[in-house]
């Protein structure tokens, strides 16, 4: 009983650098009023330093095992891909193609169908640049004035808009919350893809009817801008190439080499230095996310080392009976983690590799870990309003981040779907027997 005590004992210290994250972030930002005040960055890096602190052995050697963990393969490589990721969407960007994409959904929406219409715009727009919060950027402005226009709901009209970009930040390959849910779990792209779009398009389908019986009577705008088509391609090839299964590395080479040529030929970038800074300022946008990734793996690696993982391994899933057990655990985990740190790519960093010893240790398919750990993610992550998605939504129409939740389906019923997916053991051929 006295080895047991003690190894439970060692266990909670382990695992205390966790709970002195969370209470450092969620405290000091509740006391500060203002989730995004705090940065991540800090929490993350006063987290680490207790870590090492309160582990054994010579400080030099805690400092390698920490170090060892944030400069590991598998943190490099989700490294690259931020860096080929920002390339990409900030040269996209400034040359012009989220403008093209934004009005070439817009001239396909048909008549009378603007709340639908948004939604579905959104969709494509997401999964086409891979980020909620540009997608938001892009359409809320325009869906708030066509709200004015009309006279129809603001806050109806900004959560149509809102939840099409969980959509697609959900499935974009070049979507932060993707890379490191897939990265963690040890499997592709595409993989993940095809899983995560049985839960998340009969959703999305589901949400489109309830808002086209909702948007019944309200007008698309009369005019909008010509589509310049060929800048839209960036976008398009970039998609089509990774659902074909290609390395997404040379999937965003590929984006970043044909934004440039589309964007010399065209005036986009007046010479090869714009392009270079537009690729040089979306690297530096990175910088945070991967600061973040560095000191998450050192921290993990940190509590890995210290038998933390596999304490919380073991009391997580000592009642749990089956593979639907665990796959609940692992929703719960990276649904209570974005709860406390209102960012879901965090919590997919913090949680990711607990959830992938949980999935060997019962045998569950990676590709449906990576999945879930997105999806719940996004679900929750859009219906804090503390978030940065309900945030950004909020001010760029000037209403109260609360009034958008009513209106916000796309969440709620993706969530669920998610939970039929465990409870159901859908889809089959990723939900081993």
């Amino acid at each position: 009983m006295k080895q047991a005590s003690i190894g439970r004992n060692r266990g909670w210290l382990a695992l205390s650098p966790l709970a002195v994250f969370v209470v450092l972030y969620l405290v000091t930002s509740i006391v500060a009023g203002d989730f995004y005040k705090v940065p991540i960055s800090v929490a993350f890096l006063a987290t680490s330093i207790y870590a090492i602190a309160i582990s054994h052995g010579r400080l030099q050697r805690r400092i390698n095992v920490f170090s060892r963990g944030a400069g590991s393969s598998q943190m490099m490589l989700m490294i690259w891909i931020f860096v080929l990721a920002g390339a990409f969407a900030n040269s996209a960007k400034v040359m012009g193609s989220i403008d093209a994409t934004v009005n070439l959904t817009l001239s396909l929406l048909p008549g009378q169908m603007m709340l639908a219409g948004l939604f579905l715009a959104a969709c494509f727009i997401s999964l086409s640049i891979g980020t909620s919060v540009g997608t938001i950027v892009a359409l809320t402005p325009i869906a708030a004035g066509v709200a004015t226009q009309t006279g129809a709901s603001v806050p109806l009209l900004v959560a149509a808009v809102v939840g099409g970009s969980f959509f697609g930040d959900n499935l974009s390959f070049i979507s932060d919350t993707t890379i490191i849910a897939t990265q963690t779990q040890g499997c592709k792209l595409s993989d993940k893809f095809r899983v995560n779009s049985f839960i998340v398009v009969p959703a999305a389908i589901v949400v489109l009817a309830i808002y086209l019986f909702l948007g019944r009577g309200i007008a698309s705008p009369n005019e909008t801008a010509e589509v310049e088509w060929v800048k839209v391609l960036p976008y398009l090839v970039v998609l089509l190439t990774a659902v074909i299964g290609i390395n997404v590395m040379v999937v965003l080479t590929m984006g970043i080499l044909l934004t440039g040529i589309i964007g010399l030929l065209t005036g986009g970038f007046a010479d090869a230095y714009v392009w270079m800074q537009a690729m040089g300022e979306g690297i530096l946008g990175m910088g945070e996310l991967i600061v973040i990734t560095m000191l998450a793996g050192g921290l993990l690696e940190v509590i890995k080392h210290n038998g933390g993982i596999d304490f919380i391994i073991s009391r997580l899933t000592c009642h749990i009976s089956g593979k639907r057990g665990a796959e609940l655990t692992i929703a719960a985990l990276v649904s209570i983690v974005n709860l406390c740190t209102a960012n879901n790519t965090v919590s997919i960093i913090t949680v990711g590799g607990i959830a992938h010893q949980i999935g060997e240790k019962y045998g569950l398919d990676p590709r449906k870990c990576a999945s879930l750990l997105d999806t719940f993610s996004c679900t929750v992550q859009g219906l804090i309003p503390y978030g940065a998605q309900l945030l950004m939504a909020a001010g760029l129409a000037a209403v109260n981040p609360v009034e958008i939740l009513p209106s916000l389906c796309y969440p709620v019923v993706v969530g669920i779907g998610a939970l039929l997916a465990i409870l159901f053991r859908f889809p089959r051929r990723y939900s081993r027997p």
